[in-house]
């Protein structure tokens, strides 16, 4: 067995039964499974706990376990073990990361703040442990708009790193929030144009997205929310049919949830030069071979240094705080 490119990598007999070898290894260590929306589907099937970010969050606050295995992308796997510093928290691969923490450096973050010394810092979760520990307050989709609006009208606030979601929030405050010019780049290359033609094709259909898609898809939707919010929309509309502007993983529980509902997913622009579909390539790096793996050998593992956890968890119990 060795650690090698951000994970481990081990024969595996190919007539084992992974997920029976998976919940076996649960068992045997006191371990847990978080996984986020967007992970495949046979992930998604086999974990203990399954959400999108905030829910990811809430949960992790009252896990009962001696090991935690994350299975989403690296920021995620962070803000686990923030709030589970005496637990062990692994992840299947390091090399699952994500466009949007990437595109918000903590030094370059910490410059644009010293720049605007009156404003108050609002970052998506969507970020580092080094960028949380400069934040005010964390947010996530399915809270964003609420904590904002927790803030007096005239607060100076600066909001990333993702520029739509800012965008969206902004719209629907009237604010005029600093915006972080950072991206989801899955959100990012949706195709308004063959929404639009899947919506004409299939009469009645409803375009529901993620705020973080740009502002014309917004526009275009008949319902705009978080991976959450969607499928609670789902529950309460009268549509038999959905068009879905954010990543294909989220299918899989609209379709466990609401069988006897259509659901299409959004296609992204074809001149990218990307697959006809709308994964992320960060969250599908992990596969049940990782997991099995990883269980076995309690590798890879994320550390964090017990100070930056600490300042990091302030702006987290915050918006855990207000989301309440």
């Amino acid at each position: 067995m060795t650690v090698e490119n951000g994970y481990v990598q081990a024969e595996i007999d190919p007539n084992l039964n992974l997920v029976a070898e998976i919940n076996k290894l649960k068992k045997e260590k006191n371990a847990v499974i978080m996984a986020h929306y967007y992970q495949t589907g046979d992930i998604q099937d086999i974990a203990d706990v399954i959400g999108d970010s905030l829910a990811l969050a809430q949960k992790a606050v009252n896990i009962d376990a001696d090991i935690i295995l994350l299975a989403g992308v690296h920021f995620m796997g962070e803000t686990v073990k923030v709030l589970n510093m005496d637990k062990k928290v692994l992840v299947p691969d390091l090399n699952a990361g994500c466009s949007l923490a990437d595109s918000c450096k903590a030094a370059d973050l910490k410059k644009f703040i010293d720049e605007h010394p009156d404003h108050t810092v609002v970052s998506y979760v969507n970020t580092t442990a080094e960028v949380k520990a400069l934040t005010d307050v964390v947010v996530t989709s399915s809270n964003a708009l609420k904590v904002v609006n927790s803030f007096p009208a005239d607060q100076k606030i600066i909001f990333g790193p993702d520029r739509n979601l800012g965008s969206y929030i902004n719209a629907q405050t009237g604010r005029n929030m600093l915006l972080w010019n950072g991206a989801c780049h899955v959100h990012e290359r949706f195709s308004l144009e063959q929404i639009l033609a899947l919506k004409k094709a299939n009469p009645g259909a409803e375009i529901i997205c993620h705020p973080e898609c740009k502002r014309p898809i917004v526009l275009a939707s008949d319902f705009v929310g978080s991976t959450a919010a969607l499928l609670s929309h789902i529950n309460n509309s009268s549509a038999d049919t959905f068009i879905v502007a954010t990543e294909e993983g989220i299918l899989h529980q609209m379709k466990l949830s609401f069988p006897d509902k259509n659901f299409i997913p959004a296609p992204p622009e074809t001149e990218t030069g990307m697959c006809g579909c709308n994964n992320c390539e960060y969250m599908k790096l992990n596969t049940l071979q990782k997991l099995y793996l990883t269980l076995k050998y309690e590798l890879p593992e994320i550390t964090l240094d017990p100070d930056l956890a600490a300042k990091a968890r302030k702006p987290i119990d915050a918006m855990l705080e207000l989301s309440k």
